[in-house]
């Protein structure tokens, strides 16, 4: 069977043709995906992306022509893969990572607090692609050249970004640790 034949059995609804497609083209499909979310998602989330490219295949298959599936999933894929990544983006629970140690007292705790709400908000508050740079840099962890890969920019400018972000952030955090003294001396 080639793609045209298998496309035409899709579009008539036939599953065994979808059966064909992800046989033919699943490991495209996966490769594509895991090179965008492998450094940031478990394996599980890599083929739940996978298995919806072809779900989007089967739910378009009538506006579909054969000319070139491959590119098509490949396009998908790429789409796919970077919804997840912001839907993840949005919800990140920032704060997983404070821990207040028995020792520390009441008031240092809620003032820790109070700063990571800050910085919350700052990071938050950073225009695209600024923000999502930000943060897969230091709460995916992912290097430089991935995330220059992944969106395409130079790692140059990527650099640059994480440089400007961190200096905001100092700027900010400074501004409102000043603002706190001055209201403590009144």
């Amino acid at each position: 069977m080639n793609d045209a034949k298998a496309l035409a059995l899709l579009k008539s609804g036939d599953q065994e043709a979808l059966e064909w497609f992800i046989d033919k083209y699943s490991a495209y499909v996966g490769t594509v995906v895991n090179s965008i979310l492998a450094s940031s998602m478990t394996h599980e989330d890599v083929e739940e992306v996978t298995a919806d490219v072809f779900v989007t295949l089967w739910q378009s298959a009538e506006k579909l022509v054969p000319l070139n599936l491959k590119g098509y999933l490949s396009r998908v894929a790429r789409s796919l893969s970077m919804q997840r990544l912001r839907e993840r983006v949005q919800v990140l629970p920032l704060d997983e990572d404070i821990l207040i140690l028995d020792e520390d007292s009441v008031f240092d705790s809620l003032e820790r607090e109070d700063q990571d709400n800050e910085i919350r908000k700052l990071v938050y508050s950073m225009p695209q692609p600024d923000k999502e740079i930000f943060l897969r840099f230091y709460y995916y962890c992912q290097s430089v050249s991935v995330i220059a890969n992944q969106m395409q920019m130079n790692p140059s400018t990527i650099k640059t970004k994480l440089k400007r972000g961190r200096e905001r952030l100092r700027y900010y955090l400074s501004n409102i640790k000043n603002d706190r003294r001055r209201s403590e001396c009144r």
